[in-house]
């Protein structure tokens, strides 16, 4: 079983709510979404585990298990090219839970136009894999959003 920690700091949300088809329609996977704090910040590994995949705005972390957890930093923010984001580890690092991986502002992102709103999903799972789904409220960076068994 994993648990699976937010990677920032903000308002927990459902990913129905986010403002992209692929992500509320789980066409990626299920999981859950951060309305981000709007200050520069961190975004953290929300497993232990080995970086597969790093992009300026996303980060694939697969933990021991090999379940793989996608954290993606605003919604159509590829097309930023990398501008505003700073990768912290490189692809093939083992991290640990907590460990900061991307600095970027999500203020920033917004001011672009683009929405802040970070994806957490769930790689090839299926929804009823996933348990104590963390869907509002606020929360902080390595608190509990989901459990995958």
């Amino acid at each position: 079983m994993t648990t699976v920690t937010s990677p920032l700091a903000g308002r927990a949300i459902g990913l129905a709510a986010v403002p992209d088809p692929v992500f509320s329609g789980a066409m990626v996977g299920p999981g859950m979404a951060i309305d981000p704090v709007r200050e520069p910040v961190d975004a953290v590994a929300p497993v232990d585990g080995v970086i597969v995949s790093l992009h300026p705005h996303a980060f694939v972390v697969v933990d021991e298990q090999g379940h793989g957890v996608l954290t993606h930093l605003g919604i159509d923010t590829v097309q930023l090219n990398g501008e505003g984001f700073e990768l912290l580890v490189s692809k093939g690092d083992t991290v640990t839970r907590g460990q900061a991986v991307v600095r970027w502002n999500p203020a920033a992102v917004e001011a672009t136009g683009k929405s802040p709103v970070c994806p957490v999903v769930a790689l090839e799972a299926t929804s009823d894999s996933l348990s104590d789904l963390r869907d509002d409220g606020d929360v902080k960076a390595g608190d509990s959003l989901f459990t995958w068994k």
